[in-house]
């Protein structure tokens, strides 16, 4: 599989490092949610997530486009410094701008409106000022994963001590806020460091800086689109319905986005990896990554699908009584989202087939959108969740469709379906060990993910030796 040739290997232990980057981002969190759930609240999570949505559109805006952009552009020039250099700081700059101008926008929004949570959004503020100093898409661009690596490790579990120390009460919500975002623009510092003995300072006139602008607007229309499906849902719940049944939404968010940075790990490693790619290779490379992909996305769509009551009650508390129904429905959107994503990363952005990307999105968001206003009102968090189904189908269907000739998605199915019958079996012994009558939730749990993980890797034991590690048969 990836593992297959010397370059390939390279993909392989690049997609490791950004899965340990992308997982630990989300893992950390997931550690402290028994804890922060029962500390805040779902009324505090719900504020907390509301605000968030709306500090993520200032962001969105202030990026532009430019992580996948940048990425790509950065691995068509990698070869060489000095066009390298003047890439990065013509396209750094126009995100300075960008950023600049959001910060700007935030401050009078602020003074605008006489917000409920003002205090807590002000704090999130802090991840807009982080967005001038992001420059993952450089070292995802050259394929430097690693780099990433050690900033994380430090700087999560720092984050985690400090919301075990000084996170109490209802009362500590911008603490907790605080310790997020404050941590996030540490983050982003870190990478700089670096950046000495990757470029160097060359001049960039106006004119370069404006010539990405057309493009990087162009793969900000699928980002805003896309937001609207995974943000605005929540400024909706927010706005129609109740804090506490956001706060419900967010937490099942936050063991669905597992998966889903599984899938933005590989898709980050093969986005530079396919600009690069021959054509004759194509056909290949699209089969192993919609391999690995399958084998990480089977075993955790059935597995949730199993425990989702019992994870939710061990990991959320009983103050959350909606979140196992919530992860039930959007589980789905992670064999949607695995699909799209392969298309996008390995075929639409590495060929410049941009313009079926945005369609996708954007026929994707209004469906959203539509489908938000109808059910949100009369039914919550399950309203926004039957949205962001819908919508996920949607953008997968129309990519399908408009590169069938391109990808032989009927082989690539054939190819995936072994990984989701030994998923089934895997699944068959989680509810076997359902069925032995624990009177701890929390052993139970534990077990059910231990075993059933450790018969899944037996299972796909040849897998993993022979076509993901690369030793030869």
């Amino acid at each position: 599989m990836l593992g297959q040739g010397g370059n390939m290997k390279s993909t392989n232990k690049n997609f490791l490092y950004n899965l340990f980057y992308q997982l630990f981002s989300f893992i950390i969190p997931l550690i402290t949610i028994p804890y922060v759930s029962r500390r805040l609240g779902a009324n505090s999570i719900g504020i907390y997530s509301y605000t968030y949505s709306i500090i993520n559109y200032f962001m969105l805006t202030s990026m532009l486009g430019i992580n996948n952009y940048g990425s790509r552009e950065i691995a068509k020039s990698s070869s060489d410094l000095a066009k390298k250099s003047k890439t990065f700081f013509s396209i750094y700059y126009l995100q300075l701008i960008c950023t600049g101008l959001m910060v700007l926008l935030f401050i009078v929004f602020l003074n605008m409106y006489n917000y409920e949570y003002k205090l807590i959004l002000l704090i999130q503020g802090i991840y807009l000022i982080s967005c001038a100093l992001d420059i993952n898409w450089y070292f995802f661009g050259v394929e430097k994963f690693k780099i990433t690596i050690s900033r994380n490790i430090i700087i999560k579990i720092l984050s985690l001590l400090f919301i075990f120390v000084l996170v109490k009460g209802k009362e500590d919500l911008w603490i907790y806020t605080l310790i997020l975002s404050a941590s996030t623009l540490i983050s982003q510092l870190y990478l700089w460091i670096y950046m000495k003995d990757e470029i160097r300072l060359v001049p960039v006139r106006f004119s370069d800086i404006i010539s990405h602008l057309k493009n990087c607007i162009l793969l900000f229309v699928p980002v805003v689109a896309y937001s609207i499906y995974r943000i605005t849902d929540k400024t909706m719940i927010g706005v129609l319905s109740n804090t506490i049944q956001l706060g419900n939404y967010e937490s099942a968010e936050k063991v669905i986005n597992i998966p889903l940075s599984v899938i933005s790990a590989l898709g980050s490693v093969m986005l530079p990896h396919m600009s690069k790619t021959e054509d004759a290779q194509f056909a290949k490379k699209i089969e192993e990554t919609f391999k690995l992909c399958f084998f990480i996305l089977f075993p955790i769509f059935i597995g949730l699908m199993i425990i989702s009551e019992d994870f939710s009650n061990v990991f959320f508390g009983r103050d959350f009584i909606y979140t196992a129904n919530i992860i039930r429905f959007l589980i789905i959107t992670i064999l949607f989202s695995g699909v799209t994503n392969i298309i996008r990363n390995n075929y639409l952005i590495p060929k410049s087939k941009d313009k079926i990307y945005v369609k996708s999105t954007v026929y994707g968001a209004t469906i959203n959108l539509v489908l938000n206003l109808m059910f949100i009102r009369k039914y919550g968090a399950y309203g926004a969740c039957i949205g962001t189904v819908c919508a996920e189908l949607t953008v997968m269907l129309y990519q399908v469709l408009m590169t069938k000739k391109e990808i032989d998605y009927i082989y690539n199915l054939r190819k995936v379906s072994p990984f989701l019958i030994k998923s089934l079996i895997m699944g068959v012994i989680i509810i076997l060990i359902n069925h032995i009558g624990f009177h701890n939730d929390t052993i139970k749990v534990i077990l059910q993910i231990t075993i059933g993980g450790l018969v899944y890797l037996g299972l796909n034991q040849k897998y993993i030796l022979y076509e993901f590690i690369g030793i030869k048969n």
